[in-house]
């Protein structure tokens, strides 16, 4: 079934998007970067503030320590400068887990 929500036009757009959006960070890596950084820093404590809101079990503390990884990791790569593709790629990471656990959480 999900084969069937993903066609080969919505593929090729989705792929366009983001060849577009890695070159325009490519090309003005440092101010992408920068923003990245706060952009996912701000994500990721909202996402741990509402983890922490929930409760304190063992689940919670798993959700709370994939967020720390994913936003720690981008400002990992940011502050070790490497590629550009593998800094944009670990950005879209963070912000993509930081909003699941957003949402996962702000409706429980």
């Amino acid at each position: 079934m999900p084969e069937a929500i993903f066609t080969p036009s919505l593929k090729l757009e989705i792929m366009t998007f983001y060849q577009k959006q890695l070159s325009e960070f490519t090309r003005d890596f440092y101010a992408g970067a920068s923003t990245g950084i706060i952009v996912s820093s701000c994500l990721g404590s909202i996402a741990a503030m509402l983890i922490l809101m929930n409760g304190h079990a063992l689940a919670d503390m798993i959700q709370l320590g994939m967020i720390v990884v994913a936003c720690m990791w981008y400002n990992a790569s940011v502050l070790a400068q490497l590629k550009a593709k593998f800094v944009f790629n670990s950005l879209i990471i963070s912000i993509l887990m930081s909003t699941t656990f957003i949402l996962i959480n702000i409706f429980q």
